[in-house]
Parts: C-alpha cells; sequence; structure tokens
C-alpha cells in the first residue's frame, strides 16, 4: 500500500491571524475541498465532552469545519451517539443538553446538532464490515450512515483502555450505537446492581429479548437470554444496570477498527485531529486531569490509520509535562524512559498498536504516511 498524504501544523499564528483560519487553511491544502459537496449531508462526528469535562475540542472549531463545509455547498451537522455507560449523555435529551451546557449550539457551530442514534440509542442500522474479522456487521447510529459524507473531528488525547484516542476511536467507538458499543466492548450481557434498583419495571419493557424478571421487586437479568442490545441500560432511570464484562486489550482495538470501517468505507470521508489539551484520559470522563502532553497541532488526512499513526508519532517525539500522570509515571518508574512509548507509560495495562495494525490489515488505510507541514 503507498504511502497516504497527511498534513500537519501547529497552533503558531502572528499577531492578528486566527487559529480557525489556520485549521480551515490546512483542510484546504489537504485537499478537503476536492469532495463534491453540494447539496449533500455532511456529518461531523465529535465529542460533545462529558459535564465536568474541559478538555473536549471547543465549539469554535467544529464552526469552522461547518463554515468550510456550508461554502462548499454543503448541509453539516454535527453529531454523536449516546454512550454505554451511566453519565449525562445516555440519551439524546440529556445528551443534548450536555452538549448545549458545553457550548455546542447552533449559534456557535453555525449547523444543527443530531444524536445519531436517537433518543434511547437504539436507532442504529447494521452495515456490513468489509475484511470483517471480528464483526461481520457494525451496528452503527441511523442518522450518521444517512449522511452522504462523513467528517471525522477528533480531540487527541490519552486513554486507559485503547492507549489513545484520535479518528479510529472517534469514528469507530463513537458511531457505533449502544448495541454497537456493547459489541466492541463485551461478550454482550448486563447486570443489575439491586441497591439502585427501584423496581420500576421499565427495563423491562425495553428488554430486546425478555430476559428481565422481578424477584422480591428486584430486576434479574437471565443472561442466558439477554443478546446484549444494551437498552436497559439507557432505560433505566436509576442508573441501576451495567455492562459486567468488559473487554480491553487487543480485542477491543480490533473491534474498534472494524467498526470505524463500516463508517468510512463506500463514502466520501475526511479526518482532522486536534493535538490540545492532551488529557491522559478519554473525554467521556465527568473531569480531567492535567496533559500529559504540550499543545503540538493539527493534522488532517483522507486517511484515518496514517492520520492516527501520524499523530502517535508526532506525540511520541514530544517532551512530556512532569506534572502529570505521565510525569508522575516517569518519575516513578525511571525504567520507562527506555520504552519511549508514552501511550504504554501513561495506561501501562492499554494496548493501542493493535488499532493501526487491524485498521491497515482490513484495508482501511495504510501506517505508512508522507507527512506534509503547513507553516
Amino acid at each position: 500500500m503507498s504511502k497516504s498524504k497527511v498534513y500537519f501544523t501547529d497552533f503558531r499564528v502572528p499577531v492578528g491571524t486566527s487559529i480557525l483560519t489556520k485549521l480551515q487553511k490546512l483542510l484546504l491544502k489537504a485537499g478537503i475541498q476536492d469532495i463534491d459537496m453540494e447539496k449533500k449531508f455532511v456529518a461531523i462526528k465529535m465529542h460533545f465532552g462529558e459535564l465536568g469535562n474541559l478538555a473536549f475540542i471547543r465549539p469554535n472549531y467544529a464552526k469552522a469545519v461547518a463554515d468550510l463545509v456550508k461554502k462548499q455547498g454543503g448541509i453539516p451537522f454535527l453529531t454523536d451517539c449516546n454512550t454505554l455507560y451511566p453519565g449525562s449523555r445516555k440519551h439524546a435529551l440529556e445528551h443534548m443538553d450536555c452538549a448545549n451546557m458545553n457550548g455546542f449550539n447552533t449559534i456557535t457551530t453555525g449547523c444543527q446538532i443530531i444524536i445519531g442514534d436517537g433518543l434511547k440509542g437504539t436507532d442504529d442500522i447494521e452495515v456490513p464490515v468489509k475484511n470483517g474479522e471480528y464483526c461481520q456487521t457494525a451496528k452503527i447510529g441511523r442518522a450518521i450512515m444517512d449522511a452522504d459524507i462523513f467528517i471525522s473531528l477528533a480531540h487527541f488525547k490519552g486513554h486507559e483502555m485503547t492507549g489513545f484516542g484520535g479518528a479510529i476511536k472517534n469514528i469507530g467507538m463513537g458511531c457505533g450505537s449502544r448495541a454497537g458499543k456493547m459489541e466492541q466492548h463485551s461478550s454482550g450481557k448486563v447486570a443489575v446492581n439491586p441497591e439502585k434498583c427501584r423496581g420500576c419495571q421499565i427495563c423491562s419493557k425495553h428488554c430486546g429479548s425478555d430476559a428481565i424478571s422481578y424477584v422480591n421487586k428486584k430486576a434479574v437479568v437471565n443472561k442466558d437470554i439477554c443478546k446484549g442490545c444494551g437498552r436497559c441500560i439507557g432505560a433505566c432511570p436509576f442508573d441501576a444496570i451495567h455492562n459486567d464484562q468488559w473487554d480491553a486489550g487487543d480485542l477491543l482495538d480490533k473491534k474498534m477498527a472494524e467498526y470505524a470501517q463500516a463508517v468510512v468505507q463506500d463514502r466520501p470521508s475526511f479526518h482532522i485531529n486536534m493535538i490540545m489539551d492532551v488529557s491522559p484520559n478519554c473525554d467521556c470522563h465527568g473531569e480531567n486531569d492535567a496533559p500529559i502532553l504540550p499543545n503540538l497541532g493539527i493534522a488532517a488526512s483522507f486517511d484515518p490509520v496514517a492520520l492516527d499513526q501520524a499523530c502517535v508519532d508526532i506525540c511520541q517525539k514530544a517532551e512530556p509535562i512532569r506534572n502529570s500522570q505521565l510525569g508522575d509515571q516517569l518519575a516513578e518508574h525511571p525504567e520507562l524512559h527506555d520504552h519511549h512509548d508514552h501511550w504504554k507509560t501513561n495506561n501501562p495495562n492499554a494496548h493501542w498498536k493493535e488499532t493501526l495494525e487491524h485498521g491497515e490489515k482490513i484495508g482501511m488505510g495504510s501506517r505508512e504516511y508522507e507527512l506534509i507541514v503547513m507553516k
């Protein structure tokens, strides 16, 4: 496979010049204008941030991308899918409120916001995965698949399970419906916390397999029947139901890459990574620790595998910030300096290389890239 082109710029701008203008200039240099967007729906997939988290991408950047889409005649909308875990984004109404409180609305972004998998995280479509080894189909939010063109706008950061979160995670995990997230994360079973369960029976009404009964007014899940659709997790108003078996490591990484393949295959797509506020963990946390690396720049490419690989390499060369989770790890374990792997040092139990290796293997992109730097 030939080298893919990845375009990169840092955050330096002269007085009187906006970084938003520089972002748009980078996207044009990377070729986004070559996509025919006239009268086409353009999904801009991003993460609106959990309430309490301040490391997510500012809405100003989303507006710069949306404005560029509109200049090319496209009809943009920002989107994300509901979460699998309890938090402030587990159904669409809550998710929209969270986005608004974090600054994302039609005024600040210049476009509409649509939650990709509907009100309760159940509005999805099964998409065949080209060359899929672990997922023959992927359950993707319907609104995302309804779009003619797909753009990923990702916050590049550390992650406690996948090592880093970039374009592939933003696409694969982020575009999965609740059932899709279940499939990627686990074998697909749920459990009930009896201390939180109120016996309201809402979960059984939403169960996709009639697997929930009640004993002493507490919900009980028959795991022989449960098929792991995750609907009960979103339906429970008391956060009493959770996923009880999380698959991490290389299996999660590979499934995530296959889900990303399902989203980007067979339609125009473009990808942007913002290497800024590089928090040690995911934006799904209701908080964010200090950045582990300095603000390094913005990268863009038509190839999500090459883009993530380039961003990994750029970050690996950067000096860690001492007063951070990564800095603490290096101070406490000097031997880790020899590993030259910020992601593994930051979260020692995480795997990350498998995401890129498998993404390349299934034909989503190439790990070989040419880095083109724009001043």
